[in-house]
């Protein structure tokens, strides 16, 4: 057994400097699991929109990062409470998760001041 795991590490770490880290500049892709289902673009920055099987992500993102200012997303599936986050960030709000199984979900995203919503969307 620990000879196994001996053998295994050293493969698994080649491996991770053959293919190379995961890019960051992804961004929200790293904090929110499933497939991008939608991004609206507004004004100060965007709101992005995750699904998997099960659940749907949001994260409202600075098209600037830098200085801290009031960020907010928000996420509601069709029928459930609506669950946010809200502060003085640098970069992004979020993620906020819910359970969107054969749910329709609708998110809103601001940035000092300025906003977008989806409306109904996902379903």
């Amino acid at each position: 057994m620990l000879l196994a795991r001996l053998l295994f590490l050293p493969l698994l770490a080649g491996l991770g400097l053959v293919l190379g880290a995961p890019a960051t500049a992804v961004g929200a892709a790293s904090v929110c699991s499933g497939r991008p289902a939608k991004t609206v673009p507004f004004a100060t920055g965007e709101l992005r929109v995750y699904k998997s099987r099960a659940h749907a992500c949001a994260v409202t993102v600075a098209k600037k990062p830098g200085k801290r200012r009031s960020m907010s997303v928000t996420l509601q599936p069709r029928g459930g409470r609506v669950v946010s986050d809200s502060g003085s960030y640098t970069r992004m709000a979020g993620p906020v998760t819910v359970n969107a199984l054969n749910r329709c979900v609708r998110a809103t995203g601001s940035i000092a001041g300025k906003s977008v919503s989806t409306g109904w969307i996902l379903c």
